[in-house]
């Protein structure tokens, strides 16, 4: 088991390792999904443009990352666990800042405090028609949590190992609301079911992880 200060010792290889890419991405989407993701030039010209930040932290000596559970409400990703993060906004210098600030919102965390190693692969989200810009950052320390209320409605703190270990990686049957009992790939997270866009952006970071020996 890796701890939080052999994450911290391969930051500088994470920062400049090429990026997995879609192919890594792709191991954790829907079947149904397939052929219109491939499709992500055509389709996301006039999409709408937000960005996640995965952050990791030390907990008990550990590597931690936080994932949300998001509010039931009217959208399509309602009540979904996801990272934080969303839609980009006029006075966000890039998209790196809109990852920060959503963050910040979102949980609390303080741009200040978090440190960004690198940007993952631009992902295409058919449903809602966003292109998200996953980022992959880290704290020095645990975290205090003040969740934004008319957002998120509880955080999931993950030990990094629970991602690593591959007896994690399983597949459900799910209905949504634009898909009906179909069997999609998922990570099992602290007793969560992870799938579809967030699991394909865990899916490049764990990618990423395990060619850095974590």
């Amino acid at each position: 088991m890796s701890s939080f200060n052999d994450f911290l010792s391969q930051v500088s290889k994470l920062s400049n390792m090429p990026l997995p890419g879609q192919e890594a991405q792709l191991s954790m989407a829907a079947m149904e999904r397939l052929d219109e993701l491939k499709l992500v030039a055509k389709k996301s010209k006039d999409a709408k443009q937000a960005a996640t930040m995965m952050l990791l932290y030390p907990k008990n000596d550990e590597s931690y990352f936080v994932l949300i559970e998001r509010m039931i409400s009217t959208g399509k990703h309602s009540g979904q666990i996801a990272f934080p993060g969303g839609r980009a906004e006029k006075g966000d210098k890039d998209f790196e800042y809109t990852a920060l600030r959503e963050t910040e919102e979102e949980i609390g965390i303080p741009i200040s405090l978090q440190k960004v190693i690198t940007a993952g692969t631009p992902l295409y989200i058919p449903p809602s028609n966003f292109m998200v810009r996953p980022y992959l950052g880290y704290l020095d320390h645990s975290p205090i949590f003040k969740l934004q209320a008319t957002e998120v409605k509880s955080v999931i703190e993950v030990p990094l190992q629970q991602l690593m270990d591959e007896a994690n990686v399983s597949s459900q049957i799910l209905s949504t609301s634009y898909l009906s009992k179909v069997e999609v790939p998922c990570f099992l997270l602290q007793e969560q079911i992870v799938w579809g866009a967030t699991a394909m952006m865990l899916s490049e970071f764990k990618a990423m992880f395990k060619q850095a020996g974590l």
